[in-house]
């Protein structure tokens, strides 16, 4: 397919023929709608045939039907060597689309489906389809892959090759699975695999204005391009590949965070458990761990953030279903950026490690973009564009109440003192900051998000844990009904509003609170244990009380224990989990796992294990049920490195 200003899209057929000139025979013209200013540069036919993908300058991609009338002309014209040839003879391969050519240019409808400006201003430079899938670059930096439902382009996700390639032009599927991404950086010309992370080649031609060609092979790989005149070769013969990965690394940089996923069942092999972690080197990873071959494969790599990834949080249905897992995956960090995905992992037997991920995203929110859109915002005082989110959990979702749209709803602590909830409706891909409070007026380090149930209603309860060693206790009922109210009027649109007050604050620590885990008892109350960065763990029991009323019921928290144990550890606590109501689990950065036996107002060390991760940045913990009824704990500790116990 050629393209250019005039809006015309030609059709060619080029044949190779041995010993003669290749021949190049016009099959057809598509006349694409007029628009000012639009000028389409690259374009494809999809295998679903009678569709015409195009991308043009603006970076929008615009999906045409092109299937042809019943009265169009069954003959075309050489080009190159001034015969003339039936169509159908040599024509290329039988999918293409029946739209043949005609002395005039057969007349393409309206667009069926337009994503505009999706690669920005500088325009789309290729699209292909492969593996079911489709592909465009743009000179955006990043390339995108979609897929088609019915007759609607959807995105899928974004992939940003590596920084610093802001031209990119093409991309290449190799036989061997691996996916080469050719682009410009600066002045040279770049072939980056996708598979090893690295640059194959970098050419010195002088940028990516000018025309040129890039051809692999199993023995040679060559590289043309015009410059000042010149016709420009570089040639390179295949080589041996001297370099051998000892061990892949899952991140260039510490593990921030780790979240379970859950587990798939291969056939043939013990069940795979599947987890996400969350990378300083502003990366997300979905990744399979193996108990028996103790090997930690990458599934997906997420790489939407532009600053380090800090927090990780899922939403359900997490777990085993017909098709495998499915789960809303939360990702945020610096810059006030949050990233939501939906995750889709099933078994599949060609694939290294036996299970594929596919991810699609959702929606993303970061603050200063939010702040851009505010009424009046010249009357308030702007957020800080360093704002950083440290902590994320997903506000669990009513049983006996249907709301009217199904939102979800996501808190956040954030290190400029506030602690945020935002809003998700996962069918229009909107994520919507609803609510706020700067109740603590420093660094809020951890949230944990619960839900209370008794037969006088149910209570949305948040609990907040900053740098103080203050541990606040919210009832956000009424905000997040209020915001789905005015969610639903607004269509997706509204100011955020206040939290309130807490209901309870606790000073559980004298500084900063680095883990903080909610757990309720059998009874219908709530364990609530914390670590600090003085290496004390402290547990608390709650119990909620509804008030009565005619008016909307109240809510009432009462600490019915505590218990506190000072210099648990030798450093930071960083992890705790409460496995049962007598039984906790902490880790620290001094390396030791402990279990804790909770008795009345004390805490026995029961036994402490040594793990290998250094600088331990977060731990997570699920059960097993083994076959004679017994519950195994199993956890994975992350900081230098990625651990499971």
């Amino acid at each position: 397919l050629a393209s250019g200003p005039d809006g015309e899209m030609l059709w060619l057929d080029v044949a190779h023929r041995p010993g003669r000139a290749p021949r190049v025979r016009l099959m057809g013209r598509y006349l694409l709608p007029p628009c000012k200013q639009r000028w389409h540069t690259c374009a494809a036919f999809l295998p679903q045939g009678g569709l015409l993908l195009c991308g043009d300058r603006r970076g929008s991609l615009l999906l045409f039907p092109c299937s042809s009338s019943p009265g169009w002309a069954a003959e075309s014209t050489s080009i190159a060597d001034g015969s003339t040839h039936p169509v159908g003879e040599d024509s290329g391969s039988e999918s293409e689309p029946s739209c043949l050519s005609h002395k005039g240019a057969l007349p393409l409808q309206a667009p069926l489906s337009v994503l505009f400006g999706l690669h920005g201003k500088t325009g789309v430079t290729s699209v292909t389809c492969h593996g079911g899938y489709i592909y465009s670059t743009g000179r955006d930096g990043c390339y995108r892959q979609l897929r088609l439902q019915g007759q609607q382009l959807e995105v899928l996700r974004k992939h940003r090759p590596c920084k610093g390639l802001q031209w990119i032009e093409e991309l290449r599927f190799t036989p061997d699975g691996d996916l080469l991404v050719l682009g410009f950086h600066a002045d040279n010309f770049v072939v980056w695999s996708s598979r090893t992370g690295e640059n194959l080649h970098c050419v010195p031609c002088g940028g990516g204005h000018r025309s040129w060609s890039y051809c692999s092979s199993p023995s040679a790989e060559a590289f043309a391009f015009v410059k000042c005149g010149d016709v420009m070769l570089y040639r390179r013969e295949a080589e041996p590949c001297e370099q051998q990965v000892l061990l892949a690394s899952l991140h260039g940089r510490a593990i921030a965070c780790v979240r379970r996923l859950g587990a798939v069942e291969v056939p043939g092999h013990a069940a795979l458990n599947v987890f996400v972690t969350g990378s300083e080197d502003t990366t997300a990873c979905v990744l399979t761990l193996s108990e028996r071959s103790r090997a930690a494969v990458p599934l997906a790599r997420l790489s939407d953030h532009i600053s380090s990834v800090r927090a990780l949080a899922l939403a359900g249905p997490a777990g085993r279903g017909d098709k495998g897992l499915s789960a809303l995956l939360f990702s945020a960090g610096g810059r006030a950026q949050i990233e939501c995905y939906r995750l889709l992992c099933g078994t599949d037997p060609a694939s290294e490690s036996a299970v594929a991920c596919q991810v699609i995203h959702v929606a993303s929110h970061r603050l200063d973009e939010h702040w851009e859109q505010k009424k009046n915002r010249h009357k308030l005082v702007k957020m800080d564009p360093e704002t950083r989110y440290m902590s994320l959990s997903v506000v669990p979702g009513t049983s006996s109440e249907q709301l009217p749209r199904p939102w979800k709803f996501l808190a956040a602590a954030c290190s400029d003192g506030s602690v945020r909830v935002f809003g998700l409706l996962e069918a229009a891909r909107k994520l919507v900051l609803v609510a706020e409070s700067f109740h603590h007026q420093r660094c809020v380090l951890k949230v944990e998000a619960f839900l209370h149930t008794q037969a006088g209603g149910e209570r949305h309860l948040l609990c907040s844990a900053a740098t103080d060693g203050s541990i606040a206790f919210w009832d956000i009922t009424s905000p997040i009904a209020d915001a789905t109210d005015a969610l639903h009027r607004a269509e997706g649109e509204m100011q955020p509003l206040a939290l309130g007050t807490p209901l309870l604050t606790v000073m559980a620590h004298s500084c900063g609170v680095n883990s903080l885990h909610v757990r309720e008892t059998p009874e219908g109350q709530y364990l609530v244990a914390s670590g600090s960065d003085d290496g004390s763990i402290h547990v608390c029991l709650l119990e909620v009380a509804l008030g009565g009323g005619e008016a909307a019921a109240g809510t009432c928290l009462r600490v019915l224990e505590r218990v506190a144990r000072p210099c648990a550890h030798a450093a930071h606590v960083t992890g705790i989990r409460v496995l049962r109501p007598d039984l906790l689990l902490s880790a620290s950065v001094d390396q030791r796992l402990t279990l804790w036996r909770r008795g009345p107002g004390r805490l026995d060390a029961l036994s402490t294990t040594f793990f290998h991760v250094p600088d331990l940045a977060e731990l997570d913990c699920w059960e097993v049920a083994e076959a004679g009824g017994e519950l195994r704990y199993y956890c994975v500790l992350c900081g230098q490195g990625l651990e499971m116990l």
